[in-house]
């Protein structure tokens, strides 16, 4: 551990900048273990992609992600280009200081840094699997990203973006939940037709649908409670046809992972999936940067994390 190239990306302003206040803390704690490392701090959307693979071609074995759940992707978006990946033995790991902190729900990582910290020096070397999206970007045009949590599409897209923009100093849960019984307030199903593995699995009114990759998204939810991340395949939760009324009812049962076999929600795997919809927007991974149409595919443990 010791010999390894260590780079650690940054995000200071994520946690409503409190991550920017404890980064020294965060620091101390490393270097205790008797590790050096350098220290890049992002400046703007997307930097962390950019520094992370500059990092990575310069030779860096292991990445530590410090941030929220948008960093966290934005920084293992950083270990690949369009032609693959920049460097595959080199390993990713995160210290979550976002609002939602979904992420590290599903990879068992304590939320608290020092504990963070512990758990990534012992934590074995381990693959996961990786989402590639294509979806409409508001810059114009299909973009391609990748994917580590989870992308959905209609209303935690709109709760992702109503969340993001207010100030989060409430905290992951609450502001999430705000966020969700707010836009629930002003949403209304959106029309998608969904395809798995080619097959045309449904087509109507949709509340949500989550190509799931982890397990938690929206400061907590549980929305695919079967998902692995290692197991080559996307869990695919729609719910559809639910009014305001029901789906608020059912809600603290897709907090709880419980809402698998009600009669308005489809699970199922799949390695490819299609959603041909105009006006859903994208949660990927806590951002929304675009919306649907939109194609994901799963990449069999394409990643390596220290986690």
């Amino acid at each position: 551990m010791k010999s390894l190239k260590i780079t650690a990306v940054v995000n200071p302003a994520s946690a409503n900048g409190a991550t920017a206040k404890r980064w020294p803390e965060i620091a101390s704690l490393i270097e205790q273990e008797g590790l050096s490392f350098d220290t890049l701090m992002t400046e703007a959307p997307e930097h962390a992609t950019e520094l992370t693979r500059g990092a990575l071609q310069k030779g860096c074995d292991l990445v530590i992600s410090i941030g929220g759940d948008g960093t966290h992707n934005e920084v293992m978006n950083g270990f690949f280009t369009p032609e693959g990946p920049v460097r595959p033995e080199a390993q990713l790991t995160f210290i979550s200081m976002g609002t939602g902190s979904d992420l590290i729900k599903t990879l068992g990582i304590p939320k608290e840094p020092r504990a963070a910290v512990k758990h990534f020096i012992t934590a074995p070397p381990r693959e996961v699997d990786v989402g590639k999206l294509s979806f409409m970007s508001y810059r114009g045009g299909q973009e391609t990203r990748y994917f580590i949590n989870i992308a959905g599409l209609g209303l935690d897209g709109d709760t992702v973006a109503r969340v993001n923009r207010t100030s989060k100093a409430l905290g992951g849960f609450v502001s999430f939940l705000w966020g969700t019984v707010v836009s629930l307030a002003l949403y209304r199903n959106r029309e998608m037709a969904v395809f798995v593995d080619d097959k045309h699995v449904f087509e109507g009114a949709v509340v949500i649908t989550a190509v799931a990759n982890g397990r938690y998204f929206g400061g907590g939810m549980c929305i695919a409670p079967l998902a692995e991340m290692d197991d080559g395949l996307f869990d695919i939760v729609i719910m559809h046809g639910l009014s305001k009324a029901k789906l608020l009812m059912n809600l603290s049962r897709v907090y709880q992972g419980t809402h698998l076999d009600h009669p308005n929600c489809i699970s199922l795997r799949g390695r490819k999936v299609v959603v041909q919809t105009e006006t859903a927007l994208l949660n990927l991974d806590g951002e929304q940067p675009g919306l649907g149409p939109v194609e994901a595919e799963i990449l069999p443990l394409a990643l390596r994390l220290k986690a």
